[in-house]
Protein backbone atom coordinates (compact mmCIF):
# COMPACT_ATOMS: atom_id res chain seq x y z
CA UNK A 1 0.00 0.00 0.00
CA UNK A 2 1.28 3.45 -0.97
CA UNK A 3 0.51 6.72 0.78
CA UNK A 4 0.32 9.74 -1.52
CA UNK A 5 -0.42 13.41 -0.92
CA UNK A 6 -3.33 14.92 -2.86
CA UNK A 7 -4.32 18.51 -3.59
CA UNK A 8 -7.46 19.34 -5.58
CA UNK A 9 -8.11 22.76 -7.12
CA UNK A 10 -11.16 24.82 -8.02
CA UNK A 11 -14.55 23.17 -8.29
CA UNK A 12 -13.05 19.72 -7.78
CA UNK A 13 -13.21 20.52 -4.07
CA UNK A 14 -17.01 20.23 -4.21
CA UNK A 15 -16.62 16.45 -4.43
CA UNK A 16 -14.53 16.23 -1.25
CA UNK A 17 -15.40 16.22 2.46
CA UNK A 18 -14.97 19.69 3.94
CA UNK A 19 -11.83 18.68 5.85
CA UNK A 20 -10.02 17.85 2.58
CA UNK A 21 -10.97 20.92 0.57
CA UNK A 22 -8.43 23.49 -0.60
CA UNK A 23 -5.52 21.81 1.15
CA UNK A 24 -3.01 19.01 0.71
CA UNK A 25 -3.78 15.78 2.56
CA UNK A 26 -2.39 12.28 2.76
CA UNK A 27 -4.29 9.22 1.61
CA UNK A 28 -3.43 5.52 1.67
CA UNK A 29 -3.98 4.00 -1.78
CA UNK A 30 -4.66 0.41 -2.74
CA UNK A 31 -1.75 -1.62 -4.00
CA UNK A 32 -1.03 -1.00 -7.71
CA UNK A 33 -3.55 1.85 -7.76
CA UNK A 34 -3.41 4.33 -10.62
CA UNK A 35 -4.12 8.03 -10.26
CA UNK A 36 -7.61 7.39 -11.68
CA UNK A 37 -8.36 4.75 -9.05
CA UNK A 38 -7.12 6.97 -6.25
CA UNK A 39 -8.92 10.19 -7.18
CA UNK A 40 -12.19 8.33 -7.75
CA UNK A 41 -11.85 6.56 -4.40
CA UNK A 42 -11.69 10.06 -2.92
CA UNK A 43 -14.95 10.97 -4.70
CA UNK A 44 -13.75 12.89 -7.77
CA UNK A 45 -14.86 11.45 -11.16
CA UNK A 46 -12.03 11.23 -13.68
CA UNK A 47 -14.11 13.13 -16.25
CA UNK A 48 -13.91 16.29 -14.11
CA UNK A 49 -10.12 16.45 -14.15
CA UNK A 50 -8.50 18.50 -16.87
CA UNK A 51 -4.85 18.51 -15.78
CA UNK A 52 -2.81 16.31 -13.47
CA UNK A 53 0.62 16.72 -11.98
CA UNK A 54 2.50 14.08 -10.00
CA UNK A 55 5.62 15.33 -8.23
CA UNK A 56 5.31 18.62 -10.17
CA UNK A 57 5.39 16.87 -13.58
CA UNK A 58 2.44 16.40 -15.99
CA UNK A 59 0.87 12.96 -15.58
CA UNK A 60 -1.87 10.81 -17.09
CA UNK A 61 -4.74 9.18 -15.26
CA UNK A 62 -3.32 5.70 -15.81
CA UNK A 63 -0.03 6.51 -14.04
CA UNK A 64 0.67 4.05 -11.18
CA UNK A 65 1.12 5.65 -7.78
CA UNK A 66 4.21 5.17 -5.64
CA UNK A 67 4.68 5.78 -1.95
CA UNK A 68 5.32 9.47 -1.28
CA UNK A 69 3.91 10.74 -4.60
CA UNK A 70 2.40 14.23 -4.61
CA UNK A 71 -0.70 14.52 -6.80
CA UNK A 72 -2.31 17.78 -7.89
CA UNK A 73 -5.57 17.78 -9.88
CA UNK A 74 -7.06 20.73 -11.73
CA UNK A 75 -10.60 21.03 -13.13
CA UNK A 76 -11.46 20.55 -16.77
CA UNK A 77 -12.06 23.66 -18.85
CA UNK A 78 -12.73 22.91 -22.54
CA UNK A 79 -10.03 20.21 -22.83
CA UNK A 80 -10.25 16.70 -21.28
CA UNK A 81 -7.48 15.15 -19.24
CA UNK A 82 -5.03 12.89 -21.04
CA UNK A 83 -6.83 9.55 -21.10
CA UNK A 84 -6.73 8.38 -24.71
CA UNK A 85 -9.80 10.32 -25.89
CA UNK A 86 -9.61 13.60 -27.77
CA UNK A 87 -12.20 16.35 -27.48
CA UNK A 88 -14.76 16.49 -30.30
CA UNK A 89 -13.86 18.72 -33.27
CA UNK A 90 -15.59 22.12 -33.20
CA UNK A 91 -19.20 21.80 -34.30
CA UNK A 92 -19.38 18.07 -33.53
CA UNK A 93 -20.30 18.11 -29.85
CA UNK A 94 -22.67 15.21 -29.10
CA UNK A 95 -24.22 14.45 -25.72
CA UNK A 96 -26.27 11.88 -23.84
CA UNK A 97 -28.17 13.11 -20.78
CA UNK A 98 -29.22 10.92 -17.88
CA UNK A 99 -32.80 10.44 -16.71
CA UNK A 100 -32.81 13.52 -14.45
CA UNK A 101 -31.70 16.03 -17.09
CA UNK A 102 -34.62 16.08 -19.51
CA UNK A 103 -34.94 19.86 -19.30
CA UNK A 104 -31.27 20.36 -20.14
CA UNK A 105 -31.52 17.87 -23.02
CA UNK A 106 -34.36 19.88 -24.54
CA UNK A 107 -32.44 23.15 -24.26
CA UNK A 108 -29.35 21.60 -25.85
CA UNK A 109 -31.45 20.34 -28.76
CA UNK A 110 -32.94 23.80 -29.12
CA UNK A 111 -29.40 25.20 -29.34
CA UNK A 112 -28.60 22.68 -32.09
CA UNK A 113 -26.58 20.09 -30.15
CA UNK A 114 -27.25 16.41 -30.85
CA UNK A 115 -28.42 15.15 -27.44
CA UNK A 116 -29.76 11.67 -26.70
CA UNK A 117 -32.20 11.41 -23.82
CA UNK A 118 -34.49 8.66 -22.58
CA UNK A 119 -35.55 8.47 -18.96
CA UNK A 120 -35.57 4.67 -19.21
CA UNK A 121 -31.83 4.34 -19.91
CA UNK A 122 -30.00 2.23 -17.34
CA UNK A 123 -26.56 3.50 -16.36
CA UNK A 124 -24.79 0.70 -18.23
CA UNK A 125 -26.85 1.38 -21.37
CA UNK A 126 -26.12 5.08 -21.19
CA UNK A 127 -22.38 4.51 -20.73
CA UNK A 128 -22.30 2.02 -23.62
CA UNK A 129 -24.18 4.43 -25.90
CA UNK A 130 -21.74 7.22 -25.05
CA UNK A 131 -18.74 5.00 -25.82
CA UNK A 132 -20.24 3.63 -29.03
CA UNK A 133 -21.27 7.00 -30.49
CA UNK A 134 -18.58 9.23 -29.00
CA UNK A 135 -21.01 11.18 -26.81
CA UNK A 136 -20.31 13.21 -23.68
CA UNK A 137 -22.24 11.95 -20.65
CA UNK A 138 -24.20 14.64 -18.78
CA UNK A 139 -25.28 13.78 -15.25
CA UNK A 140 -25.51 14.73 -11.59
CA UNK A 141 -24.54 11.16 -10.63
CA UNK A 142 -20.81 11.00 -9.94
CA UNK A 143 -20.86 7.18 -9.81
CA UNK A 144 -22.01 7.09 -13.44
CA UNK A 145 -19.02 9.22 -14.45
CA UNK A 146 -16.61 6.85 -12.68
CA UNK A 147 -17.52 3.96 -14.99
CA UNK A 148 -14.61 2.68 -17.07
CA UNK A 149 -16.65 2.95 -20.30
CA UNK A 150 -17.21 6.70 -19.81
CA UNK A 151 -14.35 8.53 -21.51
CA UNK A 152 -15.89 12.01 -21.55
CA UNK A 153 -18.49 13.39 -19.20
CA UNK A 154 -19.64 16.45 -17.32
CA UNK A 155 -21.03 16.61 -13.81
CA UNK A 156 -23.65 19.36 -13.59
CA UNK A 157 -23.52 21.22 -10.27
CA UNK A 158 -26.51 23.48 -11.07
CA UNK A 159 -30.05 22.30 -10.36
CA UNK A 160 -32.16 24.26 -12.86
CA UNK A 161 -32.02 23.50 -16.62
CA UNK A 162 -31.17 27.07 -17.67
CA UNK A 163 -28.37 27.23 -15.09
CA UNK A 164 -27.12 23.80 -16.19
CA UNK A 165 -27.01 25.03 -19.78
CA UNK A 166 -24.96 28.07 -18.76
CA UNK A 167 -22.60 25.86 -16.73
CA UNK A 168 -22.06 23.51 -19.67
CA UNK A 169 -21.57 26.36 -22.16
CA UNK A 170 -18.93 27.95 -19.95
CA UNK A 171 -17.09 24.70 -19.30
CA UNK A 172 -16.96 23.53 -22.93
CA UNK A 173 -17.05 26.92 -24.69
CA UNK A 174 -20.11 25.87 -26.68
CA UNK A 175 -21.46 29.28 -27.71
CA UNK A 176 -19.45 29.49 -30.98
CA UNK A 177 -20.82 26.08 -32.03
CA UNK A 178 -24.53 26.82 -31.58
CA UNK A 179 -26.89 26.12 -34.50
CA UNK A 180 -30.26 26.90 -32.93
CA UNK A 181 -33.65 25.52 -33.97
CA UNK A 182 -32.40 22.74 -36.24
CA UNK A 183 -33.31 19.71 -34.11
CA UNK A 184 -36.61 18.29 -32.90
CA UNK A 185 -37.07 18.96 -29.19
CA UNK A 186 -38.84 15.64 -28.69
CA UNK A 187 -36.77 13.13 -30.67
CA UNK A 188 -33.50 14.91 -31.60
CA UNK A 189 -34.01 14.40 -35.37
CA UNK A 190 -33.30 17.22 -37.88
CA UNK A 191 -36.10 19.69 -38.60
CA UNK A 192 -36.97 20.95 -42.08
CA UNK A 193 -38.99 24.00 -43.19
CA UNK A 194 -42.67 23.40 -43.85
CA UNK A 195 -44.75 25.84 -45.87
CA UNK A 196 -47.99 27.17 -44.43
CA UNK A 197 -50.19 25.20 -46.83
CA UNK A 198 -48.60 21.89 -45.87
CA UNK A 199 -48.75 22.78 -42.18
CA UNK A 200 -52.41 23.87 -42.26
CA UNK A 201 -54.02 20.44 -41.69
CA UNK A 202 -51.52 19.60 -38.93
CA UNK A 203 -51.87 22.64 -36.64
CA UNK A 204 -54.76 24.25 -34.71
CA UNK A 205 -56.90 26.79 -36.54
CA UNK A 206 -55.72 29.68 -34.36
CA UNK A 207 -52.09 28.85 -35.12
CA UNK A 208 -52.82 28.87 -38.87
CA UNK A 209 -54.15 32.41 -38.55
CA UNK A 210 -51.27 33.80 -36.45
CA UNK A 211 -48.20 32.10 -37.97
CA UNK A 212 -46.69 31.63 -41.42
CA UNK A 213 -43.37 29.96 -40.56
CA UNK A 214 -43.29 26.30 -39.59
CA UNK A 215 -40.81 23.45 -39.22
CA UNK A 216 -41.49 19.73 -39.15
CA UNK A 217 -39.86 16.53 -37.91
CA UNK A 218 -40.17 13.50 -40.18
CA UNK A 219 -39.52 11.07 -37.30
CA UNK A 220 -42.15 12.01 -34.72
CA UNK A 221 -44.27 14.04 -37.21
CA UNK A 222 -44.47 17.06 -34.92
CA UNK A 223 -44.86 20.54 -36.38
CA UNK A 224 -43.23 23.54 -34.66
CA UNK A 225 -44.01 27.24 -34.87
CA UNK A 226 -42.83 30.37 -33.09
CA UNK A 227 -45.32 30.38 -30.24
CA UNK A 228 -44.94 31.54 -26.63
CA UNK A 229 -43.09 28.38 -25.57
CA UNK A 230 -40.66 28.83 -28.48
CA UNK A 231 -40.07 32.48 -27.50
CA UNK A 232 -39.37 31.58 -23.85
CA UNK A 233 -36.84 28.96 -24.88
CA UNK A 234 -35.36 31.33 -27.45
CA UNK A 235 -34.67 33.81 -24.65
CA UNK A 236 -32.76 31.14 -22.69
CA UNK A 237 -30.68 30.09 -25.70
CA UNK A 238 -29.95 33.65 -26.84
CA UNK A 239 -28.63 34.41 -23.35
CA UNK A 240 -25.90 31.81 -23.94
CA UNK A 241 -24.35 34.04 -26.60
CA UNK A 242 -23.42 36.64 -24.00
CA UNK A 243 -21.09 36.21 -21.00
CA UNK A 244 -22.79 36.11 -17.58
CA UNK A 245 -23.08 39.45 -15.82
CA UNK A 246 -20.71 40.02 -12.88
CA UNK A 247 -22.20 40.57 -9.41
CA UNK A 248 -23.23 44.20 -8.73
CA UNK A 249 -20.59 46.39 -7.11
CA UNK A 250 -20.38 45.77 -3.40
CA UNK A 251 -21.96 42.31 -3.65
CA UNK A 252 -20.17 38.99 -3.66
CA UNK A 253 -21.15 35.55 -4.82
CA UNK A 254 -21.81 33.06 -2.02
Amino acid sequence: MATATFRFHGELNAFLPRAQRDRAFGHACARDATVKHAVEALGVPHTEIGRLCVNDAPAALDRPLDDGDRVEAFPEHAQPAERGAAAPPPGQWRFVADAHLGGLAQLLRLAGFDTCYDNHYRDDELAALAAREGRIVLTRDRELLKRRAVERGCYLHALLPADQLRELFERLDLAPHMRPFRLCLRCNAPLHPLDAAAAAPRVPAGVRLRHRRFAACDVCRRVFWEGSHWRRMRTVVDAMRAPPLPPPAGEHEA
